[in-house]
């Protein structure tokens, strides 16, 4: 008699990026590596991969893609950290 274990059966996790979303970052890196990216503000040409990934996901999220939202980080001040130190 052979006993059959059962196993949880794993969720299928939904895709964090749509196609077009991917589509949009890989257009993107083309773009850097033929040094044609230029960041919005500045203007100078973007030579970093994160940094042309960070704006390929920026342009797929301003265009209504689904992308995460950004990741918030929490800056303190750092006045009050000098007025502790006097």
């Amino acid at each position: 008699m052979a006993l059959e274990l059962k196993l949880p059966v794993k969720q299928i996790a939904m895709a964090k990026y749509s196609k077009n979303a991917q589509k949009k970052v890989e257009k993107v890196m083309h773009e850097m590596k033929e040094g044609k990216l230029r960041s919005g503000r500045s203007g100078k040409k973007v030579t970093n991969p994160k940094q042309a990934v960070a704006i390929g996901l920026s342009e797929a999220r301003e265009a209504g893609m689904k992308v995460p939202t950004k990741k918030r980080t929490s800056r303190s001040t750092s006045s009050s950290k000098s007025k502790s130190k006097s």
